[in-house]
């Protein structure tokens, strides 16, 4: 009898044994997509198990459960579930949890719906690139997160991540190789899980990723992109911003359909009342001051793109990039369109003097460091506009603990300011050919909080300015090694370059202030060189 039980009881132990292996364990948390005013894609990753369950409710207790499915991510047991959620009500706070098998479930976490346009919200969100593993600092991405982000949010706004943060932007470079399985769930989901489980998150691909079949599968983005290239290229809508992802990788960066694809866009977004704004992002620069083989040639004409269409609209955009490991902000010229470069996040700094560098006259400020970039956009129809800041980690030489390091707003509406006044040369002045100092009155605005950032200089031969003998470019602050080159510039005098003799030159200057508003052109004005 006693041999039976021993017998018995040997079994029942090896079945609950072969049932503990057998139980799915989450591997990566839950994390949200492509968030609409009614519906959000909800996805996370279990050891094994086929059971995809959303449990979620307008409080804690939820009330509500949605199916969605699973599958294969490495040609193992592991899966990754899909859950849509829909019929949501716009603007509003949810709780959910995800579920595999009656034991196995996740902890309640938040998400906040999207508004619609015309509901006028204002909200933040932020973008931030490079965070794939450096061996030498192995934790900086997870320090990025908890201890800047989340904490960064705490103390100046409180309240939970859904209220405070709308979307997460990262142009790319999210592993140090795309194609290792172990790196998504280790170095990237797992010390963002905090973030990422209430807050939305939108990649574009960058070299690192390798074009890896592991990114499609764990991320599901709009798919409104050319058909052939699902999920390589889209857009995503929020409030009064169109965010745009692009490829700017090799094998993707000359296929025409994305520049065609990204025309449409454009042209469908400037027929768009709603829309005010547009936050495009790719991962390669077309302009890089820390690092100049970065640069991608392509990529230029994907910026010119947006800044034509900020022209011919009066609507700002912004291109957020990465691959250079260090932010910089500049602006282009004649557009009212924002450069940032918004890593990094994780990855090993190019420290400067590191790599081959330019001081480009687009940049104003660009920092060896760590960080995030956070964008508040206010949706006042009155008045709509956004505000971008540098929030650094510092680096390995000087920590610093979520200091901000540079900010711009920019305004949907144009306030010029007024226009400057040429002083000398005078009107048919003689001066020396070897080089005269061009002279005009100081900075004025009728717009109280506007103050002197750029001046842009030009000489002719002819009044007509269409063959320049000089031009210049100048803003208020040049932040380049470490120097601000610009220190003690008020922008109202440029000194000229060596001129011919006994010839006779017209000049003009227009100002531009810290919302990139430029002021009409001064009256022209001439001289003669000796």
């Amino acid at each position: 009898m006693r041999k039976i039980t021993l017998i018995l009881s040997c079994f029942l132990m090896g079945i609950g044994v072969v049932l503990a292996q057998e139980q799915p364990k989450i591997l990566v948390q839950p994390y949200l997509q492509d968030a609409e005013p009614n519906s959000i894609t909800i996805k996370w990753e279990t050891s094994s198990g086929e059971e995809s369950v959303v449990e979620w409710g307008t409080t804690p207790k939820l009330g509500k459960k949605s199916k969605g499915f699973a599958y294969d991510i490495n040609f193992s047991d592991a899966r990754i579930h899909e859950v849509k959620l829909t019929d949501l009500k716009r603007f509003t706070e949810y709780y959910y949890r995800v579920r595999t098998g009656n034991k196995v479930h996740s902890d309640i976490f938040q998400f906040k719906t999207p508004p619609f346009a015309s509901d006028h919200e204002s909200f933040n969100m932020v973008a931030m690139s490079d965070m794939q593993f450096d061996h030498n600092e192995p934790d900086k991405f997870r320090e990025v997160i908890n201890d800047g982000l989340i904490s960064y949010l705490k103390k100046e706004h409180g309240g939970g991540l859904p209220s405070n943060l709308a979307m997460v932007l990262i142009p790319g470079d999210l592993v140090e190789n795309g194609a290792k399985y172990h790196q998504w769930k280790d170095h990237f989901f797992n010390p963002a899980e905090k973030l990422f489980a209430e807050v939305p998150v939108y990649p574009v691909l960058g070299n690192h990723e390798r074009n890896s079949v592991f990114y499609f599968k764990y991320f599901t983005l709009p798919e409104n992109g050319t058909p052939a290239y699902a999920e390589h290229w889209w857009y995503k809508d929020y409030g009064n911003v169109r965010v745009i992802g692009l490829n700017s990788n090799d094998g993707y960066r000359d296929v025409s359909y994305q520049y065609e694809w990204l025309q449409k866009v454009l042209d469908d977004t400037a027929k768009n009342d709603d829309i005010d704004f547009v936050f495009a992002q790719l991962h390669h620069p077309h302009k890089s001051e820390l690092w100049i083989p970065g640069e991608v040639k392509s990529s230029g004409k994907m910026v010119n793109m947006l800044e034509q269409f900020s022209t011919k609209t009066g609507k700002p955009s912004i291109h957020f990039f990465g691959h250079t490991h260090g932010y910089s902000r500049g602006q282009s010229k004649d557009h009212k369109h924002l450069w940032i470069n918004v890593a990094s996040a994780g990855g090993a700094i190019d420290n400067w003097g590191e790599f081959e560098g330019r001081d480009y006259d687009e940049f104003s400020v660009t920092q060896d460091e760590y960080g995030f970039v956070m964008v508040e956009v206010d949706g006042n129809p009155a008045d709509p506009k956004f505000k971008v800041k540098r929030i650094s980690r510092g680096n390995q030489e000087h920590f610093r603990n979520n200091e901000r390091r540079d900010s711009i707003t920019i305004f949907r509406k144009t306030r010029k300011p007024n226009t400057p006044k040429p002083i000398s040369p005078a009107n048919n002045k003689t001066v020396d050919f070897k080089g005269v100092p061009l002279k005009a009155n100081a900075f004025e605005s009728s717009f109280n909080r506007a103050f002197h950032a750029a001046s842009h200089w030009q000489v002719s031969e002819k009044p007509d300015f269409e063959k320049l003998i000089f031009e210049r470019w100048k803003q208020n602050e040049n932040w380049y090694y470490k120097v601000n080159r610009q220190e003690n510039d008020d922008l109202t005098d440029e000194k000229n370059e060596r001129l011919n003799p006994n010839t006779t030159y017209y000049w003009r200057v227009r100002y531009r202030d810290q919302n990139l508003n430029w002021s009409d052109w001064s009256q022209t004005s001439s001289f003669k060189t000796n």
